[in-house]
């Protein structure tokens, strides 16, 4: 088959790098054109970019010129790394001249019509989009992408929420350095110590968490209606967030249920045949001492949550700990994983 032509909007950052290698060889899309900054726009991409990840640009885009960003890019589709402040103002453009805008930018994450996705979890809630036509009134489309790190939090709650229901999350966040983008932060702030302070994070989990778990009534999303208290803290750890849950439920399961749940779950049949989800989306580790961020973090290459110390909680109902992949999974994986669901569902032709 032919691919479906995409351009990287903020390709040389940290992120966009991310969307650089796992589109290099992607099935269903070539990479068409690549956008940056000012001061990037205009040289090649192997100049321009100062490669953060393992080994070296793929060679497909290494002699590519870096484009402005601006709407008359090539590409069907536009998977955007951009920076929250800029995506707010150009992501809508892109969308109303007919792009299908992927994001992993918070800009759009609110927005009348515009899915917040997680195919395994909540890939129904692509019945907004026909809103973005009648009520925005543009020609193409976005969908986004949770915050990193809930992620991990709303793929491990779907399956116990269908379960036995969820009333009341607590949760503490050790959040990987490479979530502040490339440089990230002064190593006299992160080296030998702990941040209890990520601007507008427990915001994010807090709203998201209850949007990814809503339910679709007549192509309109009803958030859930979850007791969310969150602690975010940046730690020196290079990639993969650690998530610490306590979780009550309606109806108190005991570990053994909790287990079984969580092991037998997968996404639905569409999803589970798309190139970059992974065979088990949540991988339970039983290890006393997992997961753990440089151990785990890679599970099925890096698009698995896992899961582990699931436990009696005295407070709440169960607590367990999860580690999800905050640069894959969690950005670049997650938004190409709503582009194959888009592919899937004949929403870019």
């Amino acid at each position: 088959m032919s691919k479906i032509p995409v351009t990287i909007l903020g390709a040389t950052g940290a992120v966009g790098q991310r969307f650089v290698q796992m589109l290099a060889e992607h099935p269903y899309f070539e990479i068409v054109s690549l956008s940056g900054s000012d001061r990037t726009a205009g040289r090649s991409y192997g100049e321009a970019c100062r490669w953060v990840l393992p080994g070296s640009p793929p060679e497909v885009v290494r002699h590519m010129t870096v484009s402005p960003t601006t709407t008359d890019l090539p590409g069907q589709v536009a998977f955007s790394a951009l920076p929250a402040g800029i995506a707010r103002e150009l992501e809508p453009q892109f969308a109303s001249e007919g792009y299908a805008v992927c994001s992993n930018a918070s800009a759009l994450r609110q927005t009348t019509g515009v899915p917040l996705l997680i195919p395994e979890i909540n890939f129904d809630h692509l019945a907004m989009i026909p809103a973005q036509k009648s009520v925005l009134g543009w020609k193409g489309l976005a969908v986004t992408s949770p915050n990193c790190t809930t992620n991990g939090i709303a793929m491990t709650l779907k399956p116990l929420d269908d379960a036995f229901g969820v009333e009341t999350l607590f949760c503490s966040t050790m959040q990987a350095i490479s979530g502040a983008g490339y440089p990230g932060l002064p190593s006299l702030d992160i080296n030998d110590n702990v941040l209890p302070y990520i601007q507008n994070e427990e915001e994010k989990i807090q709203s998201e968490t209850n949007l990814l778990l809503g339910r679709m009534v007549d192509g309109e999303r009803i958030p859930a209606q979850i007791t969310v208290s969150a602690h975010a803290n940046r730690v020196p750890v290079v990639d993969g967030h650690t998530i610490t849950m306590s979780i009550k439920f309606k109806n108190k399961p005991d570990v053994a249920d909790v287990i079984h749940v969580l092991e037998n779950f997968r996404g639905p049949l569409e999803v589970e045949k798309m190139p970059t989800a992974p065979a088990q989306p949540i991988i339970v580790r039983h290890e006393p001492d997992r997961p753990q961020p440089r151990r785990d973090r890679d599970a099925g290459d890096g698009m698995s949550v896992s899961v582990g110390r699931i436990r009696p909680c005295p407070i709440f109902d169960i607590r367990l700990v999860t580690v999800v992949h905050n640069t894959v999974r969690g950005a670049a994986g997650g938004s190409v994983l709503n582009a194959e669901l888009l592919y899937a569902n004949g929403l870019l032709a």
